[in-house]
């Protein structure tokens, strides 16, 4: 198969699970199929997001490596291989997926998996646990949308950092995306977090540009 070919497939399945109208039960199985191909189809050549996120959220956080990170849609641990490039080494795993963690398991990279749906449902996670929080792919059709965002801000410290990337036509194109930054100015005129980042980056995944954000807690 030509390189050509491989990268049409694999964009054909990133816009397949992140299709309009697709519902969470259609996402959660497409996974469990793709979950033992995703690293070969969405390499680092193909999906540069995950790197460009850890890098971004260790910025923001200085020389600090220590520090207890959560990786919230983990996937199979693209996000959390790449913090462990950099030096984290406490670093959990949030997922619906099982199918998923359990590929993301085998990269020996997080200490905890969590496998829970977000949404403004209340995770099992004590208020104020974690430094910083990186979120790559999170926000897309049949995925999760803005009503999350309380929750992950309440699971981080103040002065912690959360790191959030997705596809930037999404802001555009995707009902679950359209009132993503309306509510995250919200939030910021509620004083819960503050806008410290906002990158629109190349080769974020399959030919699409991405958009990072970094906010810090409040």
């Amino acid at each position: 198969m030509s390189a050509s070919k491989d990268s049409a497939v694999s964009k054909e399945k990133v816009l397949g699970v992140t299709r309009p109208g697709i519902k969470n039960d259609e996402v959660l199985d497409f996974y469990k199929k793709w979950s033992k191909e995703y690293d070969k189809d969405l390499d680092e050549e193909e999906y540069g997001g995950p790197r460009k996120v850890a890098q971004t959220l260790a910025a923001s956080l200085g020389d600090r490596r220590d520090v207890r990170v959560l990786d919230v849609a983990a996937g199979t641990g693209l996000c959390g291989l790449e913090l462990s490039k950099l030096g984290f080494t406490n670093v959990d795993a949030l997922d619906a997926s099982q199918e998923m963690l359990d590929v993301a398991k085998t990269k020996n990279v997080y200490k905890n998996f969590i496998k829970e749906f977000l949404g403004p449902n209340r995770l099992n996670i004590d208020d104020d646990t974690y430094d910083g929080m990186t979120a790559c792919g999170l926000f897309c059709d049949g995925h999760v949308g803005p009503d999350c965002l309380e929750q992950l801000i309440r699971i981080v410290k103040p002065g912690g950092f959360i790191c959030i990337g997705l596809r930037e036509v999404l802001l555009h194109t995707s009902d679950a995306c359209k009132d993503l930054e309306p509510r995250m100015a919200a939030l910021q005129s509620e004083g819960q977090w503050q806008q410290v980042h906002r990158e629109v980056f190349p080769g974020y995944c399959v030919g699409f540009d991405g958009v990072v954000y970094v906010y810090k807690v409040l």
